[in-house]
């Protein structure tokens, strides 16, 4: 695989604290700059940004899509953690009683896409994915 650049993702919350704790605490995720109004986190080598949302802001109704069974929320984020990092983080949201919208399993089991994947969402209703595949070059296999 090539070196992967990080990405960058700005999303916006209501209360900034309680995602502050979310993302640093629950998801372990270090803290980097910060304001009155947004914070910086390391998110699995990448940055993630909480911007406290504007008063008059609407939040976006939720869409579901059908993947492998399952009703996928979209948008959602997350990352692709090497296996043993995944199953740490599993026993890790397991432990903090975070639900899970979509339980922790092996999606498209047989196929060059297997992977494990789980969904929850932060205290704001951000949907996250975090997965694993135990290839690693089948990331983006088509078939």
């Amino acid at each position: 695989m090539n070196e992967v650049s990080p990405f960058h993702l700005a999303i916006p919350v209501d209360n900034l604290e309680l995602c502050r704790n979310f993302y640093g605490k629950i998801l372990g995720c270090k803290e980097g700059r910060s304001s009155n109004h947004w914070v910086d986190f390391n998110f699995f080598g990448h940055q993630l940004v909480i911007h406290q949302r504007p008063e008059n802001e609407k939040v976006p109704e939720k869409v579901y899509n059908p993947v492998d069974g399952q009703q996928v929320p979209v948008p959602h984020f997350g990352v692709v953690l090497k296996w043993e990092q995944w199953e740490a983080l599993k026993e890790k949201l397991n432990n903090e009683g975070i639900h899970f919208i979509i339980e922790p399993y092996i999606r498209f089991k047989g196929a060059p896409g297997e992977q494990a994947t789980m969904f929850f969402l932060d205290p704001e209703g951000n949907a996250l994915e975090f997965k694993s595949f135990k290839q690693i070059e089948n990331l983006f296999a088509t078939s």
